[in-house]
């Protein structure tokens, strides 16, 4: 990756400061954050919208695009396109005409995983749209799959939370209520078509023409996010003798549904889940790390509200999920936050002083789901917290505050118990596993972290509080977009079915509730202590 540089940039509601990479353009660093350009052309600068002035810094030189757009003293003014303007040092920038806010953001190039093969025999429909639908966020890439090229990519928020940040939440919230069944499914099929639109809005600079020219949809998700899409609501995930059955989620009206999507020529594929809940996500994982492809005892995380665990034992795919809970996410905790500016994502000691390091460097809100890791185990650290969880001396009301000049760095009580309660049933579920596949803690060889709340994730920090096994780094890949990249091989696949089934070869899906010594493994494990103390290899 290239040397981070900073812009500073002006507009007239403030200032902002944004990270980028030298030789990145403008444009594209201001992608992936609140702030954008107005654009229409996918960056190769022929809408001549993006213009923004150059006040400070080095660059390379006006582009042919941008002798084409903007004249002679427009140009010895500073004035720039943004997606040809590339910097080689920080820049100061001013920018008079934002473009207005959008919940979508483009997903970092280092998060992407390379490009499938193309299908060069496909000659109508070419586009294709790749969904991870995930119950805090929506992941979005939009594919020309006869070139095999990537065109744009969109993150964005889950519009369901209003209904609960946990699944069951929704789940319950959709079976009470028929019509409210049908208001979540909207709401998660219009957040993939904005998404879709807004990169035809500005990748593309065609909409309709072009909703037209889309050949599939593609979605994986959890079994949960999938029902709930597919308008089937909660009944069958809220009865316990489906947790170990695959879960239909096809439409009920499958022409009505698909009408909905405004996309006539596209086969709308929601992927199906393995079974109770785990879905189709946790396959689209398998196809990215290519875990059965590993040594005997690979194991896979993919951390979430419902986290789902796979372990390869060299011969079978053991999997299953457990309520990892909203703690994960920066969700569930006073000062939690999903990971966005001004999220703390790592806490670090520093000659005896601890350093909050923010998402793009923004002023500290409150923590997301990798910087609460860090700050258990600084507490356990300080022996502020004790191994049960309980504090050392009882905060105040609000909480203990890591940094007494920093109120967004208070955790209290009941953050630590959520935390306890995700970890353990995560820990516990690894264990289940690897004991119903013959294997201790010394077996394992690799490890996939799958997940945003794996990008920034310190594991050192996260094996000493009992999250992750204690193995050499070198075993452990972080993988922070998969469920996305397994969608989007899968995409261009020429048989969608078999994708997913050569992924799923040999799996098997456990109940853990129906494992005798669950309910021991998960009391065990709710201490906070690394994991080789609670089970010899």
């Amino acid at each position: 990756m290239n040397a981070p540089l900073t812009l500073w940039i002006s507009t007239s509601h403030g200032e902002h400061r944004v990270e980028a990479h030298a030789g990145q353009s403008v444009r594209d660093a201001l992608d992936a954050t609140e702030l954008r350009v107005r654009a229409a052309c996918g960056g190769t600068g022929s809408c001549g919208a993006c213009v923004i002035h150059l006040l400070a810094g080095e660059a390379n030189p006006p582009t042919l695009a941008e002798y084409q757009k903007l004249g002679a003293d427009e140009r010895a003014q500073g004035l720039r396109l943004a997606c040809q303007l590339r910097a080689g040092s920080d820049l100061k920038l001013f920018l008079d005409d934002p473009a207005p806010p959008s919940r979508w953001r483009s997903i970092p190039d280092e998060d992407l995983a390379p490009p499938p093969p193309a299908q060069r025999a496909l000659q109508a429909h070419v586009f294709g749209v790749a969904v991870d639908l995930g119950t805090t966020h929506i992941r979005v890439a939009f594919w020309d799959r006869h070139a095999g090229r990537r065109i744009a990519t969109r993150r964005g928020p889950n519009p369901q939370a209003f209904a609960g940040a946990d699944v069951l939440n929704r789940l319950a919230a959709a079976e009470a209520s028929p019509r409210r069944a049908a208001e979540l499914a909207k709401l998660a099929r219009t957040a993939i078509v904005d998404a879709v639109r807004d990169v035809l809005e500005r990748d593309v600079g065609s909409v309709s023409p072009m909703l037209a020219e889309i050949g599939r949809v593609l979605v994986v998700g959890n079994t949960a996010m999938l029902a709930l899409l597919a308008g089937r609501g909660g009944a069958a995930l809220l009865d316990p003798d489906h947790w170990q059955e695959a879960v239909d989620c096809t439409p009920p009206d499958p022409a009505g549904w698909h009408a909905q999507w405004f996309m006539p020529n596209a086969d709308i594929v929601l992927a199906p889940p393995v079974a109770g809940f785990v879905g189709s996500d946790l396959l689209a994982d398998l196809i990215a790390t290519g875990l059965t492809s590993g040594p005997p005892g690979s194991l896979l995380l993919d951390f979430g509200t419902n986290t789902e665990i796979a372990l390869w034992d060299g011969r079978r795919l053991h999997v299953t999920s457990v309520p990892g809970g909203p703690a994960f996410e920066g969700v569930g905790i006073r000062h939690g936050m999903s990971a966005e500016p001004g999220a703390i994502h790592r806490v670090r000691d520093a000659a005896g002083a601890l350093v909050f390091e923010t998402i793009a460097e923004a002023p500290p809100h409150g923590y997301c789901g990798s910087g609460f890791v860090d700050a258990i185990a600084m507490l356990c650290g300080r022996a502020a917290l004790k191994t049960s969880g309980a504090f050392a001396q009882a905060p105040g009301p609000a909480g203990y505050a890591l940094d007494p000049a920093l109120p967004c760095s208070a955790i209290t009580a009941g953050d630590v118990d959520a935390f306890q309660r995700a970890k353990a049933a995560t820990a516990a579920g690894m264990e289940a596993l690897l004991r119903l596949a013959g294997l201790g803690w010394g077996d394992l060889r690799r490890l996939c972290i799958c997940g945003t709340f794996g990008h920034r994730l310190d594991v050192a920090n996260a094996a000493r509080v009992g999250l992750l096994p204690d193995l050499p780094r070198e075993c452990i890949e972080l993988h922070p977009d998969a469920g996305l990249a397994g969608c989007e091989h899968a995409l261009l696949a020429p048989d969608v079915p078999a994708a997913f089934a050569r992924a799923g070869a040999g799996l098997e899906a456990h109940n853990l509730s129906l494992v005798p010594d669950y309910d021991d493994l998960y009391i065990a494990h709710l201490r906070l202590r690394p994991i080789r103390t609670l089970s010899p290899a």
